[in-house]
């Protein structure tokens, strides 16, 4: 069983605006609780003991929400260099043990914490991708997987109306840690980051075995004001 997880919550949330002029977005509230908090205690529910906050963007904030949380642990990303960069601080937190990743924006249900750390034990997979189903994956990165859910591609940022797949990367993961040893020999992309799609897809062409996960239920990611009336929407079906 999986007991050990990362959430990426250093960023600002720029697109916001002045929302997050003096708080950072995963400190947002959603029915009187910053988003972060729901996002830990379903974690919890669904098994996670130990969990590892990478902050940074008004950290203190998030310190002091979260230090009497049993088994909440922080790491500070101080700069912000992508999502494998940030991945990255966890590993002396992980260990050898596979691991739960998502991050401090995405509302779902803990059915797919529960759901994507089984699949990643079962199939004993280096990587389990969770993903939604869309009309077009544009805004996200395409998933390309067989019958069997095996992966084969992903696509970061795909152009509209060029993926022939409907499988869109949802923001949850489950990792072996060899993902680590992945993230090491990770280029930086063209946007001048560590992307850990870019680990993935190393993953991916050393033949190691990727797996998607379809997202169980209501599923938000919340990036701009307009989200927040969505993720309340999304934590309560």
């Amino acid at each position: 069983m999986i007991r050990k997880a990362v959430v990426l919550a250093a960023g600002r949330g720029t697109r916001m605006g002045a929302l997050t002029e003096e708080l950072p977005k995963p400190m947002l509230e959603l029915e009187d609780k910053p988003m972060l908090e729901h996002i830990v205690t379903r974690l919890k529910s669904a098994g996670i003991a130990e969990i590892l906050l990478v902050v940074g963007y008004r950290r203190e904030l998030i310190e002091r929400h979260f230090r009497a949380f049993a088994g909440v642990r922080f790491v500070v990303q101080d700069k912000t260099e992508g999502t494998a960069a940030a991945v990255a601080l966890g590993r002396e937190f992980i260990g050898d043990e596979p691991f739960v990743l998502t991050f401090g924006d995405i509302i779902c249900s803990a059915a797919n914490y529960t759901g994507i750390a089984q699949m990643q034990q079962v199939r004993d997979a280096a990587a389990v991708i969770g993903v939604k189903y869309v009309d077009d994956p544009f805004q996200g990165a395409a998933v390309y997987a067989d019958e069997t859910g095996l992966v084969s591609k992903i696509v970061e940022k795909p152009m509209r109306g060029t993926s022939t797949t409907r499988w869109n990367s949802a923001g949850l993961y489950a990792f072996a840690p060899i993902v680590f040893d992945e993230i090491e020999r990770v280029p930086k992309s063209p946007r001048g980051e560590y992307e850990i799609t870019s680990a993935v897809e190393q993953m991916i062409e050393g033949h190691r075995p990727v797996c998607m996960f379809e997202m169980l239920g209501a599923w938000r990611d919340v990036g701009r004001p307009e989200d927040l009336a969505l993720a309340l929407e999304a934590l309560n079906s």
